[in-house]
C-alpha cells in the first residue's frame, strides 16, 4: 500500500476490517459502546493503520485466550443493526466470520494494489509456514 499513488480505497477497506473486528469484540464483551461504531466509519489515517490493526488483533487474542473451548459454542447476544442476521450468534461463528470477512477484504486490497501495477504481497497462510519435509 505504501507504493500506491492513490490509496484512499485501500485505506477505507483496511479501516473497515479493523472497525468490524472492534465492533464485534465490543459485542462479545457486551460493551454498549459497540452501538456507536459504524461498519464503515471514517477511515483511519494511513500511518495509523498498523497500530490500529495490531491493537484490534491483540484485543481478540487476549479475549480468546481467556475463553474455554466450550465457550466457543455459547451464543453471544447483541443489539441487532439493520445489516445483522438476528441478534445472537455463536462465538465460534463470530470468530469465523471475522476471519472470512478479513480474507474477502484483503483480496479486494490486493486487487487494487495490482490495478496500480504493483506486485501485491503474499497473503496465503501456507506461504508463511515452514516446509514440512516428510520422508516417505
Amino acid at each position: 500500500m505504501r507504493q500506491m499513488t492513490d490509496r484512499r480505497q485501500t485505506i477505507a477497506i483496511f479501516s473497515h476490517i479493523v472497525t468490524a473486528q472492534n465492533k464485534w469484540l465490543k459485542r462479545v464483551k457486551n460493551d454498549a459502546a459497540e452501538a456507536q461504531i459504524k461498519w464503515w466509519d471514517t477511515p483511519f489515517e494511513f500511518d495509523e493503520l498498523c497500530e490500529h490493526w495490531t491493537t484490534s488483533l491483540n484485543g481478540w487474542v487476549e479475549y480468546l485466550s481467556k475463553v474455554g473451548d466450550g465457550d466457543l459454542n455459547k451464543p453471544v447476544s447483541y443489539k441487532a443493526g439493520p445489516d445483522d442476521n438476528g441478534d445472537s450468534q455463536l462465538l465460534r461463528d463470530i470468530v469465523l466470520q471475522l476471519n472470512y470477512h478479513s480474507i474477502l477484504h484483503r483480496a479486494e486490497i490486493g486487487l487494487r494494489i495490482r490495478d496500480q501495477g504493483i506486485e501485491a504481497p503474499h497473503v496465503d497462510y501456507i506461504y508463511y509456514l515452514p516446509p514440512q519435509n516428510q520422508a516417505n
